[in-house]
């Protein structure tokens, strides 16, 4: 599937969003309210639904998706060893996640991600300049930046949610729901097998929450802050963005608790 994604990106102009249908002949692309659904490819009339009510970042990947969809179905040898090894609810899940798989690398090319992270390192300004460039999502562009890290590199998303969307969370004061700096998405290269899960709290000293509230990005030694309590070391790197901040952690090669 990623292979049939670059060779498809190679035939493009550009990556916007004229660009990437530039190789679908005939296929029209309509933006319409959608309720829960992202989008859809119609092959039986030829036609990419796009929810024009949904952020354009999102509507981004939802199109890369849609045309990885369009790709698959138009190779006849991935599509027969798919059915051959798959089938059910388990096959529409395969195919789901092959053409996830397409849209990161119809959006965001080996090259661009061999360059981010030969100028930055895996670090949160590399994540920030992957989304930026990409234009995706934080979320979209963690996974492919994790994917192709090859250091022992957790990588987080972390953004200010009110204390009472948090499981376990205390009863908000009177005055108010407060806010609190939490993980809203996380991933970690291949080989690692540490995990920060969404909802995990910052502490109010920690580098990442230091850099939300000066804007200023940190890079220096700390440790990963996991829901358990427990305190991994490692180099924290932590870019602010508007109300967020991108990081990740460098794990020493053999981490223990601090």
């Amino acid at each position: 599937m990623k292979e049939l994604a670059v060779r498809y990106a190679r035939t493009l102009p550009g990556l916007d969003t004229h660009g990437l249908m530039h190789g679908l002949d005939g296929v029209q692309l309509t933006f319409m309210p959608m309720g829960d659904r992202d989008g859809a490819f119609d092959p039986e009339h030829n036609v990419i639904l796009i929810n024009s009510r949904v952020r354009p970042e999102r509507q981004r990947f939802t199109l890369a998706h849609e045309i990885s969809h369009a790709l698959l179905l138009g190779d006849d040898d991935l599509l027969s060893d798919l059915h051959d090894s798959f089938e059910g609810d388990r096959l529409e899940q395969v195919i789901e996640t092959l053409c996830n798989v397409g849209a990161a690398a119809l959006l965001m090319p080996e090259e661009l991600l061999s360059d981010l992270l030969a100028r930055f390192g895996p670090t949160g300004r590399a994540l920030g300049e992957l989304a930026r460039r990409a234009d995706v999502s934080a979320s979209t562009a963690l996974y492919a930046l994790a994917e192709r890290t090859a250091a022992p590199v957790l990588y987080a998303v972390c953004a200010l949610t009110r204390a009472d969307d948090e499981p376990h969370a205390a009863p908000p004061s009177p005055a108010g729901t407060p806010k609190v700096l939490t993980v809203r998405v996380a991933g970690g290269a291949p080989g690692v097998k540490y995990s920060l899960r969404p909802g995990t709290p910052i502490p109010d000293d920690h580098p990442v929450a230091v850099a939300l509230d000066t804007r200023l990005p940190i890079a220096q030694a700390s440790y990963v802050p996991f829901r358990s309590g427990r305190r991994m070391p490692a180099q924290v790197d932590a870019f602010p963005d508007r109300q967020r901040v991108l990081v990740s952690f460098l794990l020493p090669d053999r981490p223990g608790p601090a």
